[in-house]
C-alpha cells in the first residue's frame, strides 16, 4: 500500500499588487490595475478590492476602468516581481525538501512521510509565517492529500489565509462547490455540464462516469477524477532551465539573405512559442554563424524580458548584421535565448496593446491544439519544423 500523501500548494495572493504595494503602501486597501497603458493596454494582474467590480486579469485596461473608474493604474514591473519570487523560492527551497515551482508565484511542497517526525500542517504554517514576515508579502495555501485539492483549497482560503482537508474528507469538501471552481474545467465543458443539470461538484460525483465519458470524451474521466478527489500527480522537483535553442544545417553553404532571415524568423517563433508554453520569458539572445571552414562567429545582446516574437525577431535579424560577413557562405544558423525565468508572456506585455496580446493568444491556442506551426509569420511559412533539430539546455 502507497503511503499516504500530503501535499502543500502555495499562492502569493495578487502577487504583482502586493509587491508594489511594498513599494508604494499609499496602494494599500485601493483598487489597482497592473498593466499597461490605459488606452489600448490589458490588465496583468489587480487588487481584491477591484475584482469586486469584475475586474479579472486579460481584461482590456480600458473595460477594467469602466467597471472600476476608480482604479489606479500601475505599469508593472517584471525585475521587481522576478525578484520577490526568488526570495521566496529561496525560503522554501531552505526549509522543504521536495518542491515544486510552477510560476513566479505558486509552489506544491510534498510532505508525504515527513509525518512522522513532523506535525506537518503545523509546519506549513509556520513556513507561511515565516515567507509573511521575511517578505511582507501576503500568502495563502491548502493543504490534502492531492495537489488539486491542495490548489482548490487554497483558492477557498483566499485572501491570506489557510485550509487543511483531512486525509479522508476531500469528498465532502469540494462537493458543495461550483463545477468551475475545478482547475482546467473551460467554459464551454461548464455550459454544456450545466444543460445536463451539473452545477455543484456534488453532481459530478453522483455522475455516471461512462456518461460523462460519452458527453465530454476523454476529459470526462479527467473531471470525474477530479471531483471525487483522485489525482496522482507528483511534485516535479524544482529545477530551472537556463536556456532554450535551435540549430539548422543547410544541405548546402548558402549566403542568400532573405532565405537566412526566412529560417532565423521561423526558429524564433518556435523558441518563443515554447517559452510561452512553459510560462517562461527571456532577458537575452544570441545567434550563431558557421561558416564552410567550421569558423564559428556567435553575438548576443541583453533585452528586456520577453517572449514575445515581435521584439526578439528584430533583434535576432540585427545579431545576423553583426555575427555575419554576407560575402560568405553560411554552412550552420543557430538561435538561442537564454537568462530564462518563470512567467507568463501577459505579465510582460505591460507596454502592449490588447490585439497583439490576443493574437499571440489565438496563434498559440491553435499551435498548441493542432501542433507547432500551424499559424505562423508569412516570414517564417517557407519553412516547416522538420528541417529543424530543436534542442533544450538545461
Amino acid at each position: 500500500m502507497s503511503a499516504k500523501r500530503t501535499i502543500m500548494h502555495i499562492d502569493l495572493d495578487s502577487f504583482f499588487v502586493s509587491v508594489e504595494r511594498k513599494f508604494d503602501p499609499s496602494l494599500i486597501g485601493k483598487a489597482v490595475i497592473i498593466g499597461g497603458s490605459a488606452e489600448r493596454g490589458v490588465v496583468a494582474s489587480c487588487s481584491y478590492e477591484a475584482r469586486k467590480f469584475g475586474v479579472h486579469s486579460a481584461m482590456p485596461t480600458r473595460q477594467a476602468l469602466k467597471l472600476c473608474p476608480h482604479a489606479i493604474v500601475v505599469r508593472g514591473s517584471y525585475g521587481r516581481y522576478s525578484e520577490a519570487s526568488q526570495q521566496v523560492t529561496k525560503i522554501i527551497q531552505q526549509s522543504v525538501p521536495l518542491y515544486q515551482k510552477t510560476s513566479i508565484d505558486e509552489f506544491y511542497i510534498d510532505y508525504t512521510g515527513m509525518d512522522r517526525f513532523h506535525d506537518c500542517y503545523r509546519h506549513a504554517t509556520e513556513l507561511r509565517q515565516k515567507i509573511i514576515k521575511d517578505t511582507g508579502l501576503p500568502i495563502s495555501f491548502g493543504m490534502s492529500s492531492g495537489k488539486t485539492v491542495s490548489k482548490m483549497a487554497t483558492n477557498q482560503a483566499k485572501p491570506n489565509g489557510q485550509l487543511f482537508v483531512p486525509h479522508g474528507k476531500e469528498k465532502d469538501f469540494l462537493a458543495p462547490l461550483a463545477i468551475g471552481k475545478i482547475p482546467g474545467l473551460g467554459e464551454s465543458t461548464q455550459q454544456k455540464l450545466y444543460t445536463y443539470g451539473i452545477e455543484k461538484i456534488a453532481d459530478l460525483q453522483k455522475a455516471d462516469l461512462r456518461f460523462l465519458e460519452t458527453i465530454l470524451g476523454k476529459a470526462g474521466r479527467y473531471i470525474w477524477e477530479k471531483a471525487n478527489g483522485i489525482d496522482e500527480g507528483e511534485i516535479v522537483p524544482h529545477s530551472e532551465r537556463k536556456s532554450i535553442s535551435t540549430e539548422h544545417t543547410f544541405d548546402s553553404n548558402i549566403a542568400d539573405k532573405q532565405m537566412i532571415e526566412t529560417i532565423l524568423v521561423s526558429m524564433t517563433e518556435e523558441l518563443a512559442a515554447k517559452l510561452r508554453k512553459e510560462n517562461k520569458v527571456a532577458s537575452c539572445l544570441a545567434i550563431k554563424v558557421r561558416y564552410a571552414n567550421f569558423e564559428t562567429h556567435t553575438q548576443q545582446e541583453k533585452i528586456s524580458l520577453t517572449a514575445a516574437e515581435h521584439i526578439l525577431i528584430p533583434g535576432i535579424k540585427n545579431l545576423l548584421k553583426k555575427a555575419w560577413n554576407q560575402h560568405r557562405p553560411i554552412r550552420l544558423i543557430g538561435v538561442r535565448l537564454s537568462n530564462l525565468c518563470s512567467g507568463s508572456y501577459q505579465i510582460n506585455l505591460f507596454e502592449d496593446n490588447e490585439e497583439r496580446i490576443r493574437l499571440y493568444q489565438a496563434m498559440d491556442k491553435i499551435n498548441f491544439k493542432f501542433g507547432e506551426k500551424t499559424v505562423c509569420r508569412a516570414a517564417g511559412m517557407a519553412i516547416g519544423t522538420r528541417n529543424f533539430n530543436p534542442f533544450m539546455r538545461g
